[in-house]
């Protein structure tokens, strides 16, 4: 995908004295005291803020933070203990500048933080007028947001639209550059791994993925269906029987074209969805009609992580079972310790993905860890992402 990159511009000379506006996504958890929780994602947006300073520029950021209602500000909802923490790791002040739509003031070398775009009359639905302003207020808008690249918004879309200049920062960049290596172009076998409580949310996931994979793995509530599917017995899994003819129309599609849904042939049981309940390993097809399946069976997860070591591309989304309770986690771990074993092209997204592999510590191990949940599960799903499909246009003039 050709998108103008900002580095490049930085590189040219273009961002030196010029008005730089970047969308960040500075979305963070925080208590109920406003303290933030956990800062990835303002550490991810600092080496694009850090070279539009180094190259001189006057830069201004923004970001969404939580839900906000249009129009109504509620101390909650500003992006004051953001401004604190950006301040901290760039080692100078960053001022919060509320009212910003109509005019800001930075100069050369400084930098403000713009609050909450959420709080703006019309962002949402991409309001024209407001998407004209946003982009009047600098000579280059950077869309380094991929977790909002899904959405066309004002900040995201219509300023893209609008602005002298549109292009991809370096943590967008580096989502279109990994998409491309996994999925547009991907080393073969391409191995993708597809996990959670219900077929449903990520059917269009699954019949996406069926075109293009060498080989689908399904795993939680997923797999149960697909085990259903396969004439399994599941006890009282979660499951949803009205989707099997889907699951068959995505085996038997996966079949025509030579790859494979690998079924588990073992899983672990148990009778009652708690972490300290009694886990038993059973053959797949032996499971009880008191039992449910929160984990693949020892077999399986062998059988899987044979496949995943010899895979070109791995697409991880999803563990395969309720990793939470250790009891049930060893089928998550082991895929996790092939897909960091294998020499294959990795990229993983998905919260519950990020999760276990922060509790296995493979974190640099994975080839691309995807910053974005909804807009990673778009991709997959063969969507072309609204940011993706504007800065395309506007690079192609």
């Amino acid at each position: 995908m050709n998108v103008l990159r900002f580095t490049d511009l930085v590189t040219a000379g273009r961002a030196k004295g010029a008005r730089v506006f970047i969308r960040a996504d500075l979305n963070v958890p925080q208590d109920d005291d406003g303290r933030i929780t956990e800062d990835t994602r303002i550490r991810a947006s600092i080496p694009c803020i850090r070279a539009a300073l180094d190259a001189g520029a006057a830069v201004m950021v923004t970001s969404h933070l939580g839900r906000p209602t249009e129009g109504e500000f509620k101390p909650a909802d500003s992006l004051a203990p953001v401004a604190a923490r950006m301040s901290e790791l760039l080692g100078r002040a960053v001022p919060l500048k509320a009212g910003w739509v109509d005019g800001v003031d930075v100069k050369p070398g400084e930098v403000v933080l713009l609050e909450n775009c959420r709080l703006n009359k019309g962002e949402k639905k991409n309001n024209e007028e407001l998407a004209k302003k946003m982009a009047a207020l600098c000579d280059i808008f950077v869309h380094d947001a991929f977790g909002t690249a899904h959405r066309a918004e004002a900040s995201t879309y219509g300023i893209a639209q609008f602005a002298k200049v549109a292009c991809a920062g370096p943590l967008l960049a580096a989502e279109i550059d990994a998409i491309g290596r996994a999925l547009a172009n991907p080393k073969r076998p391409l191995v993708a791994i597809v996990a959670g409580s219900k077929v449903s949310t990520k059917l269009t996931i699954l019949q996406s993925l069926a075109k293009n994979v060498d080989g689908l793995v399904v795993g939680g509530g997923i797999a149960n269906t697909f085990m259903l599917a396969a004439g399994l017995p599941i006890g009282k899994s979660l499951a949803e029987p009205d989707l099997v003819g889907d699951a068959k129309t995505v085996i038997e599609a996966m079949k025509a074209r030579g790859a494979e849904v690998p079924i588990p042939v073992d899983v672990v049981v148990a009778k009652e969805f708690k972490a300290n309940a009694k886990a038993t390993v059973k053959a797949a097809h032996e499971v009880a009609a008191d039992e449910m399946i929160l984990d693949i069976g020892p077999k399986t997860a062998a059988l899987l992580a044979d496949k995943l070591k010899a895979a070109g591309t791995i697409v991880w989304n999803g563990p395969v079972g309720v990793f939470e309770f250790d009891a049930f986690a060893h089928g998550t771990e082991t895929i996790a310790r092939a897909i960091a074993a294998s020499s294959a092209f990795s990229i993983a997204g998905g919260g519950d993905t990020l999760a276990a592999i922060a509790k296995y510590g493979i974190d640099k191990d994975v080839g691309y860890i995807s910053t974005g949940g909804g807009a990673f599960l778009e991709v997959l799903e063969g969507k072309t992402l609204p940011a993706f499909e504007i800065l395309a246009k506007r690079a192609a003039g």
